[in-house]
């Protein structure tokens, strides 16, 4: 209500002060053509003169535009065709979530010419095409995609790796991705793509140094990280383990490997095996001696034991070992081989003896009963050989075994 009457008073001012402005400025205007003339106020005239512009300015844009009717209607023709697309686009869409693979691709193809994004549509019809088995259909519409739109090549070519990866051309997708990192070397699904396309084809020097690119941008668990970290360097180990002249380069691994690794006692071992082909068992000794002091383990104790190095100064050491551990079986084993290495008959087979008492054993009785055959007490050597044997048996799984009555 207050409004109305601010309009109102408003009004009524303005129109005041318009009359009062005719009256203050009486003039007119005279048109004459020829005999005839026109006379009128100034004001009339002026609003006359309004009137005409208003309705020139009107006619020129009618004028206008059906000068341009063709181009009118294709821009109309246009969006329509493009409002239809999108709506093909997203039943094309939805029937891919829905795994209907051939509506799916028809309508996104049908869809791609008129769409605003071609390059979803292309991308989209080229996965369900190769859902159904359609490869090299699958392959022309990723060549689309690439021509419908400029800047798609990282697109086209992860879906083209994944792709890939799907039928198994796993050395394809690598060389796709190889180029794909060089130009995005910090692409979270190229680096992800990676990961998949190195362990398929087995590459894992290649995965080994990618994982520390996973772990900076936060693309793999630390369980999985690892996991594959112990993989990839156990089977690096064991490629180098066949090629033997190439020492050094088993040592840069090891250099290069994370430090919580050198302390896994299966890639130790492995390594200490590596170094002793390699004839480097001066490296090995040094090398489980160490570890011994920080991660007691059996199979560490049991390779030092067999080791082809100083056998006085390794028996030294071993014995310094059992002041702690007195009663430990596998040392005490360990001990009786170097002392045979030494010589010490009779000290290999207190060790072997005390092994034996403390955890009865197949390989301690064999020991025995070869260094009792070899001292020519043959019947400790039999009765060893024989616990040895009885040892051995019960190791063994439970399986049938002929019955007398069926051997007759």
């Amino acid at each position: 209500m207050r409004k109305l009457i601010l309009l109102i008073v408003v009004g009524l001012a303005l129109g005041a002060l318009f009359g009062q402005l005719m009256m203050s400025v009486p003039g007119y205007w005279l048109v004459r053509v020829g005999d005839t003339s026109f006379q009128t106020s100034f004001w009339f005239g002026l609003v006359i003169l309004l009137a005409l512009f208003m309705v020139l300015h009107f006619a020129l844009r009618v004028l206008f535009r059906l000068s341009r009717p063709v181009s009118r209607f294709k821009v109309w023709n246009s969006r329509a065709r493009n409002r239809t697309a999108m709506k093909r686009t997203v039943r094309g869409l939805v029937a891919l979530a829905e795994g209907r693979w051939k509506r799916a691709e028809k309508a996104l193809v049908k869809a791609a010419d008129d769409s605003s994004t071609p390059l979803v549509n292309y991308l989209s019809a080229a996965l369900a095409a190769h859902y159904q088995g359609r490869y090299d259909q699958a392959d022309t519409l990723l060549k689309r995609a690439h021509i419908s739109t400029d800047g798609a090549d990282p697109a086209v070519g992860m879906m083209q790796a994944q792709l890939m990866l799907d039928r198994q051309q796993y050395e394809e997708a690598l060389a796709i991705l190889t180029r794909l990192d060089r130009h995005l070397p910090r692409h979270p699904q190229v680096l992800k793509q990676l990961k998949a396309a190195y362990i398929s084809v087995s590459d894992w020097d290649g995965l080994r140094r990618l994982l520390p690119r996973l772990a900076d941008q936060q693309l793999i668990a630390r369980e999985e990280r690892e996991q594959l970290e112990l993989q990839a360097y156990r089977e690096l180990i064991l490629q180098e383990t066949r090629n033997p002249e190439d020492i050094e380069r088993v040592r840069n691994l090891w250099s290069d490997m994370p430090e919580y690794l050198r302390t896994n006692i299966d890639l130790l071992v492995l390594y200490v095996e590596t170094l002793v082909r390699c004839d480097e068992q001066v490296i090995a000794e040094k090398l489980l001696r160490h570890s011994l002091k920080t991660n007691w383990d059996s199979r560490l104790v049991l390779r030092y034991g067999l080791l082809g190095v100083d056998a006085s100064r390794q028996l030294v050491t071993a014995e310094k070992w059992l002041q702690e551990r007195p009663n430990d079986p596998d040392l005490l084993l360990t001990l009786g081989r170097l002392a045979l290495r030494n010589a010490y008959w009779g000290k290999a087979q207190e060790y072997f003896e005390a092994s034996q008492r403390q955890r009865p054993s197949g390989v301690v009785c064999a020991e025995l009963a070869r260094l009792y055959a070899n001292l020519g007490e043959h019947n400790k050597s039999q009765l060893y050989y024989r616990q040895s044997v009885e040892l051995l048996d019960k190791s063994l799984p439970s399986l049938p075994q002929p019955s007398d009555a069926q051997q007759a």
